[in-house]
């Protein structure tokens, strides 16, 4: 079984992110999206609308992600892919290069971004719109 892993907030989600996880899927046979716990996007000094458990949720019911685990800092992506037995490593190409020390682990696949909608898009269109 080829697995593959992913990372990201997926707050708001939008068919952009779908259409991300369904490519990630496309890269295997299981999907695990490594999803970023509130505490962690406070020390980004990003704020997500929906909580963890509520992102959690929206995720795991997508036909696509075969399981959903918490993302706490940036250093555990190593450990991630050696404890889940990861083969393919997936990001958006606004992340290209930053991934590439996980090739000694696994391949890294950076897919380009869906055009026409971003989670920024959508916040900058809701304000617009008060």
């Amino acid at each position: 079984m080829k697995k593959v892993l992913t990372y990201g907030t997926y707050d708001l989600l939008h068919w952009g992110h779908v259409r991300l996880l369904e490519r990630a899927k496309e890269l295997g046979d299981h999907l695990t999206v490594a999803l970023s716990t509130d505490e962690f996007n406070q020390r980004k000094h990003k704020e997500a609308y929906h909580s963890y458990e509520k992102r959690k949720y929206i995720l795991e019911s997508i036909r696509y992600v075969d399981a959903v685990i918490p993302e706490t800092d940036w250093d555990q992506k190593i450990k991630d892919v050696q404890e889940n037995d990861i083969d393919v490593f997936v990001m958006g190409d606004d992340w290209k290069g930053q991934f590439d020390f996980l090739k000694d682990y696994c391949e890294v696949v950076y897919l380009p971004r869906t055009e026409g909608i971003s989670t920024t898009q959508i916040k900058n269109d809701l304000n617009l719109k008060k």
